[in-house]
């Protein structure tokens, strides 16, 4: 069975979406947002963390966020620059994944 690009191109996207959507379950029960937010309530290119954040995850959350990404999807973000580029939106988090599966 033959899959063209079109069809590909529509896997490789409904497994982005699952995984941005795994990735805004994690966060929430991770960094104990459960009471604020839902998973589907964040964006995908909304800011995680800072002041115009309304997530507004700090730099403990960052830590066990950094934690649980390397426990269970064997990502290793090291270095502060490197974690607030890779860590700065739910689509940026799933664009580090994808680019180091690939």
């Amino acid at each position: 069975m033959d899959i063209n690009s079109s069809e590909q191109n529509n896997i490789v996207q409904t497994s982005k979406a699952e995984l941005m959507l795994a990735l805004k379950q994690l966060i929430v029960e991770e960094c104990d947002k459960e009471d604020d937010f839902e998973a589907c309530d964040i964006l995908d290119d909304e800011l995680l963390f800072g002041r115009k954040s309304r997530i507004a995850l700090d730099s403990l959350d960052a830590l066990q966020l950094s934690l649980v990404l390397k426990k269970k999807f064997a990502i290793s973000i090291e270095g502060s620059k490197e974690t607030r580029k890779h860590l700065q939106s739910v689509a940026s988090i799933a664009e580090l994944i994808l680019s180091r599966e690939a």
